[in-house]
């Protein structure tokens, strides 16, 4: 194997730890209320404060990248990865754990843009969507396995550490990969680009996303108070001030946080929205199947994981093999989860299965058709726009679905799980508009190919 390809599973171990630890949490969340006394509302912030510090990062540390070496920070973020799990796994209490969870997201968000940077340094042409292809299918089963993982982890309960050996696990995983980066990973290549970082603009854009999600996490707990209210006010103020500013810099010659060019691109903006859609139905349905397996059907968390086990058996089968019609079978699929509801968990697993196989079939071509759609000067803006929309909408999915299913387990947990689920039902049948409507730019029909081509 030559050095290149093998610095592709240390990229993916990274893109895996990373995406699962936004999904992991959300099987041991019964454990974490239980042994640390969370609230609905705390608990939601371990869900929601790793997605947000990993949101509100990506576009400043994809300029980092650019500025001091993408090797460079790629190791600074799994370094602090590392740390940062190990302190998820021995807090002792609510705050410290929400505390570890962001400084988790935070390293998150710096290794993210350096994995897109690197497979785009790395491989080209049809090497490169393979690339991808194994790319966008690390973020898959990282995001659905994180059900099974989670809960057999809590079942098996190793050591008697019982949900914080969801955390702990991780350190050896990235101490191994952290070992291998000099020896595998390109060294940097010094930047063209004048250096500088609009640390205003950094400032303009997390605080937009804190604005937009903060009070959709904390606002139902707390009774809607008129900071939440406020805070979703100013959120597209502070989004608009950012655009603004990034314009502004462009035109004077300066170099912005994100070049807004991207945004122009053939179909990019519109498979943004469907990638933000997409991410957001995977976390919400996590959110949803970890509460209500649990706490609703009073299954163990090792039966629970069993259940979940058939969205990842969907999900890997339809992976080996992209397909166009993804998208109608994941919104067919949703509907038969949200119709098995109550059922009992056979009936919920078939369905499941079902909604695993439209999202494999769709993930893929998915993200390589939005980046193949930009041209290759403007790629590193497009990697870190993308990164921030999975995380972005994964967060505001999680939440949003989260705010309904408590509004609605006032009527019992089968109430709860279906209004829930209607919300990403409506998601996907947006993923299914882009996957109607959308044309493919310019080179992405020989990408697709070579990705629907890359396992066999």
């Amino acid at each position: 194997m030559s050095t290149r390809w093998a610095a592709l599973p240390v990229l993916l171990v990274a893109v895996f730890v990373t995406t699962l630890d936004f999904y992991v949490a959300n099987l041991a969340v019964p454990s974490i209320r239980a042994d640390l006394g969370a609230d609905d509302a705390a608990v939601q912030l371990v869900i929601a404060g790793y997605g947000l510090a990993y949101a509100a990062g990506l576009v400043v540390s994809g300029r980092l990248g650019d500025l001091y070496g993408h090797r460079r920070l790629f190791a600074a973020g799994l370094a602090l990865f590392t740390v940062a799990s190990a302190g998820c796994g021995l807090a002792t209490g609510t705050s410290v754990l929400v505390a570890a969870r962001v400084a988790q997201g935070v390293a998150a968000a710096l290794l993210a843009p350096q994995v897109l940077a690197l497979l785009g340094l790395l491989y080209r042409g049809a090497a490169r969507a393979r690339a991808f292809a194994w790319y966008g299918t690390a973020v898959g089963l990282a995001g659905l396995s994180g059900q099974v993982i989670g809960g057999l982890v809590v079942a098996a309960d190793p050591m008697g550490l019982g949900w914080r050996a969801c955390f702990l696990v991780n350190v050896p995983i990235c101490l191994a990969a952290l070992a291998l980066t000099g020896r595998l990973l390109p060294r940097a290549t010094p930047s063209p680009l004048p250096r500088g970082l609009d640390l205003g603009g950094a400032a303009l854009v997390a605080g937009g996303l804190v604005a937009v999600v903060l009070p959709l996490a904390e606002g139902r707990e707390q009774g809607w108070p008129g900071w939440t209210w406020a805070c979703l006010a100013a959120a597209p103020l502070l989004l608009g001030a950012f655009g603004w500013r990034q314009r502004r810099l462009a035109a004077r010659g300066r170099v912005p946080l994100l070049d807004l060019g991207v945004f122009r691109e053939q179909g990019f903006a519109w498979g943004l929205v469907a990638v933000g859609l997409l991410f957001g139905t995977s976390a919400g349905l996590s959110f949803v199947l970890a509460l209500y397996l649990q706490d609703g059907l009073g299954l163990p968390p090792l039966a629970a994981a069993a259940v979940c086990t058939a969205l990842n058996a969907g999900f890997f089968a339809a992976s080996l093999r992209p397909w166009r019609f993804g998208a109608p079978v994941l919104v067919a699929g949703l509907v038969l989860v949200h119709h098995a509801v109550g059922a009992g968990p056979l009936p919920l697993g078939l369905a499941l299965l079902v909604t695993g196989a439209g999202m494999g079939w769709l993930m893929s071509p998915l993200l390589s058709s939005v980046l193949a759609a930009v041209r290759a000067e403007r790629s590193a803006a497009a990697a870190g726009v993308l990164g921030t929309v999975q995380e972005a909408g994964g967060v505001l999915g999680g939440t949003v679905t989260g705010a309904v299913f408590f509004a609605a387990l006032d009527g019992g947990w089968d109430a709860a799980a279906r209004a829930g689920l209607a919300v990403l039902v409506v998601a996907s049948l947006g993923v299914l508009a882009h996957s109607a409507t959308r044309r493919p730019a310019h080179g992405a029909d020989r990408e697709r190919r070579a990705a629907r081509s890359s396992f066999t």
